[in-house]
């Protein structure tokens, strides 16, 4: 196990909120009761995240799970005409697969559909440990389904879809665009947006050992976040945990993957981008060696996360034109 990470090895528009996490007691989400580590986590990203951006319309629908009902919020972009057909985003919320809601990212999918230009449609699964995997993983192939099914009335075509998420979410956006029962839905999978994903839930990544405190996330957390998810007795190196360990040759639908280097994530990103491409498939890689797991949702304090951002929904864009 190694020491902490130097603030001076922090980058500079990201110093002063790491200084505070560290200088409170380093209290992270596997540190305190569950109900409190999510209210936690929606306090920080209210005080973190971007300033909600208006946008042409919001509204929040219920779609049938197996038992059940969760919840889409559609996003329409800020001056589109209101019979207009958009492109479609899919955005499916982080949080280890326990916290976070459509709030958290509330306002990180405004910012996306007005720089897109998509209707960006943001996924409310039901959280683990009540609902362990494949649970919220098949709420997202769920979500998928109602949304194909009626594109016609949400005003998308499903013919150019993006597939996004950060974390967790990242790592169900990249299994279902990766999912031949995605395209029978009659979406095709123009591309994949995919902040810090998890990719590799054996937890055998050398930054494991790398990030072991000092941050929100690390080593600990995601122990902590697996072991709500899916127990003792899973198979880790299942393609629908570890997308990973089945990637090598697979080439998938245009790829652009966030890595940022202080985070436990990072060396099996890097790892999932390494194998898009030498499969053959387009991707862009940016990798912030400086900055931390959560980038998007305190990107209304780190100026670093505005700029990626942008970037992001301009490979969109491009993907979907």
């Amino acid at each position: 196990m190694t020491g902490i990470v130097p603030l001076d090895e922090v980058a500079a528009d990201a110093v002063d909120l790491v200084r505070a996490f560290r200088a409170s007691g380093e209290v992270s989400f596997q540190d305190v009761p569950l109900a409190v580590g999510r209210a936690n986590y929606l306090k920080a990203c209210a005080a973190n995240g971007l300033a909600a951006e208006a946008v042409a319309e919001t509204r929040t629908l219920g779609y049938p799970v197996a038992g059940g009902t969760a919840a889409l919020r559609v996003y329409r972009p800020a001056s589109t005409p209101e019979q207009a057909v958009t492109p479609l985003m899919v955005f499916i919320h982080g949080g280890g697969w326990v916290i976070g809601d459509l709030d958290s990212h509330d306002s990180l999918c405004r910012s996306l559909a007005n720089q897109s230009a998509a209707t960006v449609i943001a996924v409310q699964y039901r959280l683990a440990p009540e609902h362990r995997f494949p649970g919220p993983l098949e709420d997202c192939a769920a979500a998928l389904q109602y949304i194909a099914s009626h594109a016609e009335q949400l005003k998308v075509d499903p013919g150019r879809t993006i597939l996004a998420g950060d974390s967790a979410g990242g790592n169900m956006a990249t299994v279902l665009a990766n999912d031949p029962a995605s395209q029978d839905l009659g979406l095709r999978i123009s591309g994949q947006v995919l902040f810090y994903p998890v990719t590799d839930l054996t937890i055998s990544q050398p930054s494991y050992q790398r990030i072991t405190r000092g941050f929100p996330l690390t080593a600990a957390s995601m122990h902590w976040f697996r072991e709500q998810y899916t127990g003792p007795l899973e198979d880790w190196r299942d393609e629908r945990l570890s997308p990973l360990l089945h990637a090598e040759g697979r080439r998938q639908p245009p790829l652009f993957i966030l890595t940022v280097g202080h985070d436990p994530l990072a060396d099996e990103g890097i790892a999932y981008a390494g194998a898009a491409a030498r499969a053959g498939t387009h991707v862009e890689h940016v990798h912030l060696p400086a900055h931390a797991h959560g980038l998007l949702t305190s990107a209304g304090k780190i100026e670093t996360g505005r700029r990626v951002l942008a970037q992001a929904a301009q490979f969109a864009a491009r993907a979907l034109a």
